[in-house]
Formats: structure tokens, C-alpha cells, sequence
């Protein structure tokens, strides 16, 4: 408990430091007056292409996340550091993780937050001042090159083999990107704790079939779960996936739900402690939750399925639902609706996100040396991914798929309610036993209670026609006579008034013979 509250103060100490960094001096000055600026930039994720054209009509926009490292504003030179996005045109498609550029601008506020201290309007190409390490040129030109090859395929799965796989989106369909956010599949277009989840699940299981110890089992499956992230990008949201999806598996593999909650507990104060700006961002809450919600019930869930389900149609079903039980009262928060058809709709492609995602993962890793197997393994993920777009789309065109709710803490209390009221029949549906114990009891003591009240009753109605009976005895003798005082009788003894016994009476006691 001590730990805990030391942890939890330095994680509030340093998020209050990390706030006035970026709400006071002269990069939040220059971002309050919407200063027009020359910066230097450090490009720290991969570009997202923006689905809406810009305020002067430019229709291929970018949004880059980047580290201000120092800008001219106002005729003098400003050092110092700070999260920004760069919004600019096609130019900024080809930006890498770990490049040095410079552009000019117009800085704003970011939106109220938003972890960022504001926002760049490029209003230049950027230049490139220094170019990326080799670690981070090779994975964005395997990602590249993926989006590329997955193009052939076209159609919906086009566009979204590249995000279940790789986390890009550049190619997703909008039409397509709606429907999977109408049924609550958007986690399937970034790369999640899922895809990191089945990443290492599958080094794990590899290497333990191969009779590999645990240590050297466990220390291959986390490097080659680091090689995965190195090649979706080392961006924050994807660390923070590959930790929350290695504590998800860890607590359902193990069935240890103590464990996996303080693992979990340690990555949350320390992710807050690495960076601040997480305490507000609405990804790493749903992040948190959805972990939690497989930490805490994901293994009861599979416990308490029927014996004869198999393990991998267990885990298929407990962890989206667990899940999406736990998240769903914050995504109240982002759209006031309850998506209807969101649990069969993640259930029916729980079996198919796995093949995307190690079929993907392998064509990406094969694609620069062997790229005929490589399309070999994306042909075969296609068919999958087809599966998933489709699924989405059937359960978007069903009627009622996404029915208004409250807005505001009252909605978030009642799908919270909502979500334990799931929970509940869950798990009374799958304890008939039980359930039938209990119904039996509660019939033995509802008969006890009209047993007893029924005698209850019968006594009650025997007393009162005893009753009803003397007055009308009573009622039937009376008659006219003489009302006297009633004089009590003289003498101590009044035995003589009651009527003797017929018996004989107690003998005299008499004196023995000789006695005088």
C-alpha cells in the first residue's frame, strides 16, 4: 500500500510538472497568439492521412505527430521541447519516425485534452536535416511496401489488410471505416494489445511445441514481439498495446487474475510517469480498461463455460466479451449509442483476426527476401481479412444496429449497469445447477411462509367463532333480573364455599395403643 501511494504521488508530481511545461513560456506563448513559425521537428510516429479536406480546400491532407526541438518566432531563436502535430499536404507521406526536418507554420491550440501542445499548419514542404536511423528506415519501407502489395487485392481488403496488420490506414475505405465504428470493430484497424496478444501467444506456443525452456521460450517470444512492434512503428500507442497485450495474455494463460491486476497496476503508474500526456488520452483509458476487463474476468469467463467447449472457442468468446463489458461505459463518453451487434460482431471475427494478423506478420517479415512466398501468405490473409469486412457489413445493415443512449455520467452509469446485469445472467446462464438449487429453496421457503400463514389464519378464524359463539350464548340468556352489591363474605376460610369431594376425606390421626 505504501508502494502504491509513493507511486501514485510521484506520477501526479511529475504529470503536474509536465503540465506547466507546456501551458507556460514561449512555445505556449507562440501556440496561444497562433504565431506563424519556423521549426525544426523530429518526426516521432507515422503519418495518418486525414479523411476531411482542410479549410482551404486541400484534399490530400497528413496529420504527423512530431517533437518541436526549436523554432524562430518573433525575430529570436526558442530551444526547448514539445509534442506538436503537424497537419500538411502529400509532402509529409514520406516523413519516418527519427527524421529531423524543417517547415514553416502557423501554430494553434490543440483541442481541449489532447496531449499535445498544439498544432502546426505546414504551410512549406519540409526539409530534411537529418535522415533516420537504419532501425527506423527499414520498418517504414516494409510498411510501405506492404500497403503497396496488399493494393492488388483491392476492394475492402485493400485497405484494411494494411491497417489489421501494419496499423495503416492511408488506404481504408471511409464508407468501410464507418461501418467497422458502427459495430465496434475499430480496434481492428490499429494495431492493439489483440494483434500483440497473438503475436506472442504464437512465439510462445511455437517455442514450447518445440520443447524450448520456459526462460528461453519466454525470452524469444519477447524479442520477437519487439521486432514486431519495430516494424508497425515504436510508436507510443503501439509500446503501450505490446505491454497491455503481454500482461492480457499472461493473466489469461496463467489463470492468475492477482497477478495480472498488479502487472497491470505497475504498467499503468509507469507508462504515466514515461509520459504524462497518457492521463488524457481516451486511447489509453480504453486501452487500461479493456485489459483490465480480461485481467479481471477473461479466465472466470472460460471457467465457466461447459468442459466440452474447446479452449481456443473459450478464449474466442471470453476475452472480446470481457472486454467489451469493461469498455463499454467509456465509449458512451466518444458516441452516446449502444452498438447492438457488437459482441456477436467481434465473436464471429475472433476466429478470423488471428490468421490475418500471423499470416500478415509473416509476408511483411518475407516480403523484402522472398516475395513469392510472401504473396502467398497475403493471398491467404486476403481471404480472412474479406471475411472480416464482410462481417462487419452484415451486422451494420441489421436493423437497430446502433440505438441511442443517455449522454454524460448518467449514461456511463447506466451501461455500466447494463454491463453487470450482463455479466450476471452470463453467468447464471451457464450455472444451471445452481440456478436450480436456489429456485428449489426459494420455492421451500415460500411454502414454509404460506404453510405458516395459513395456520396462522386457520387459528385465527377458530378463535374468532369461539368468540362469536360465548356472545351469542350470552346474547340468548339475557333477561330481565336484579343488579346487588356484592358483600364480601366474613371469615378467613372461604374453602367451605367450593363443593366437596364424594371421596372419603383425610383420616384423623389417632393415638397408638397404650398410649395415654
Amino acid at each position: 500500500m505504501a508502494l502504491a501511494l509513493m507511486l501514485s504521488v510521484a506520477a501526479g508530481a511529475h504529470a503536474a510538472v509536465d503540465a506547466s511545461r507546456r501551458h507556460d513560456g514561449a512555445i505556449a506563448a507562440a501556440v496561444a497568439a497562433r504565431a506563424a513559425v519556423v521549426a525544426e521537428l523530429e518526426i516521432a510516429g507515422a503519418p495518418r492521412r486525414l479523411k476531411t479536406p482542410g479549410a482551404g480546400g486541400l484534399a490530400d491532407r497528413w496529420a504527423t505527430p512530431a517533437t518541436l526541438k526549436e523554432m524562430t518566432f518573433d525575430g529570436r531563436i526558442v530551444t526547448g521541447e514539445a509534442r506538436l502535430v503537424v497537419m500538411g499536404g502529400a509532402a509529409w507521406e514520406h516523413a519516418v519516425a527519427g527524421q529531423r526536418l524543417r517547415a514553416t507554420g502557423r501554430l494553434r491550440p490543440a483541442m481541449p485534452g489532447a496531449p499535445e501542445a498544439g498544432i502546426l499548419s505546414a504551410s512549406s514542404n519540409p526539409t530534411v536535416l537529418r535522415g533516420p536511423g537504419p532501425w527506423q528506415q527499414g520498418p517504414s519501407e516494409l510498411r510501405s511496401a506492404f500497403t503497396v502489395a496488399a493494393a492488388q487485392f483491392g476492394g475492402d481488403v485493400g485497405g484494411l489488410l494494411p491497417g489489421m496488420v501494419t496499423g495503416d490506414t492511408s488506404a481504408l475505405d471511409t464508407d468501410l471505416e464507418g461501418v467497422m465504428k458502427l459495430v465496434g470493430m475499430t480496434h481492428l484497424t490499429a494495431v492493439s494489445g489483440a494483434n500483440c496478444s497473438l503475436i506472442l501467444g504464437a512465439l510462445l506456443l511455437a517455442a514450447r511445441t518445440l520443447r524450448v525452456p520456459r526462460t528461453a521460450a519466454a525470452a524469444g517470444s519477447v524479442a520477437g514481439l519487439g521486432l514486431f512492434v519495430l516494424m508497425v512503428g515504436p510508436d507510443p500507442s503501439v509500446l503501450r498495446s505490446a505491454l497491455m497485450g503481454g500482461i492480457g495474455l499472461t493473466s489469461v494463460a496463467l489463470g492468475r487474475a492477482g497477478r495480472g491486476l498488479s502487472l497491470l497496476c505497475v504498467a499503468v503508474v509507469g507508462l504515466l510517469l514515461a509520459q504524462p500526456a497518457l492521463a488524457v488520452s481516451f486511447g489509453f483509458l480504453l486501452s487500461v480498461l479493456a485489459t483490465l476487463g480480461i485481467v479481471v474476468t477473461g479466465r472466470r469467463i472460460i471457467d465457466w463455460l461447459p468442459p466440452g467447449v474447446p479452449p481456443w472457442a473459450a478464449a474466442g468468446l471470453a476475452v472480446p466479451l470481457s472486454a467489451q463489458l469493461f469498455c463499454a461505459p467509456a465509449i458512451v463518453l466518444l458516441q452516446p449509442q449502444f452498438s447492438l451487434y457488437a459482441l456477436p460482431a467481434n465473436v464471429a471475427v475472433a476466429a478470423l483476426v488471428a490468421p490475418v494478423t500471423l499470416l500478415g506478420t509473416a509476408a511483411a517479415a518475407l516480403l523484402p527476401a522472398v516475395p513469392g512466398a510472401a504473396e502467398l501468405l497475403m493471398a491467404a490473409a486476403a481471404v480472412f481479412t474479406g471475411g472480416v469486412a464482410g462481417t462487419a457489413r452484415f451486422f451494420a445493415a441489421l436493423p437497430g444496429a446502433a440505438l441511442p443512449w443517455p449522454e454524460g455520467p448518467f449514461g456511463v452509469a447506466t451501461m455500466g449497469a447494463f454491463s453487470g446485469t450482463v455479466l450476471a445472467a452470463l453467468w447464471l446462464a451457464l450455472h444451471p445447477a445452481v440456478v436450480a438449487r436456489w429456485a428449489l429453496a426459494a420455492h421451500a421457503r415460500t411454502v414454509a411462509v404460506l404453510d405458516f400463514g395459513s395456520h396462522a389464519t386457520a387459528h385465527h378464524e377458530v378463535r374468532a367463532a369461539a368468540q362469536q359463539a360465548a356472545r351469542r350464548s350470552l346474547e340468548h340468556r339475557s333477561g330481565r333480573g336484579t343488579l346487588r352489591v356484592h358483600k364480601p363474605i366474613p371469615g378467613r376460610k372461604h374453602e367451605w364455599l367450593l363443593p366437596r369431594p364424594n371421596g372419603p376425606g383425610p383420616q384423623r390421626r389417632r393415638s397408638p395403643p397404650g398410649a395415654t
